[in-house]
């Protein structure tokens, strides 16, 4: 279950809920089972310049090793460069989950 947190200057015109439902796109065909992405936005009210960070976590699993992480990240950056103005600022994260970590549904 991985997850992907949008953080962004509000300036920026951005289609958000297509772009967390393209990002859940892009990790299913990764890994068809990692499940939903649970996909948060936060626009940025008050920032010092217009910038796009993405943060994306998965768990850590065996076959999810340099070359599959390397490759994901590559393909986020693309479509996050795609979907963004041009000029913008942005950063894209990916790691993994933290060793203690619980997901689940209640």
């Amino acid at each position: 279950m991985p997850q992907a947190d949008l953080k962004y200057s509000s300036d920026l015109s951005l289609d958000v809920p297509n772009l967390l439902a393209e990002i859940e796109a892009l990790i299913l065909r990764h890994d068809g089972g990692t499940g939903a992405c649970k996909g948060r936005a936060y626009p940025a009210e008050t920032a010092h310049h217009s910038h796009v960070l993405l943060e994306v976590q998965v768990l850590n699993k065996p076959h999810r090793d340099a070359a599959f992480m390397q490759g994901l990240l590559g393909d986020l950056v693309g479509l996050l460069d795609a979907a963004l103005p041009k000029g913008t600022e942005r950063a894209v994260s990916l790691g993994f989950a933290e060793r203690f970590y619980a997901t689940g549904q209640v």
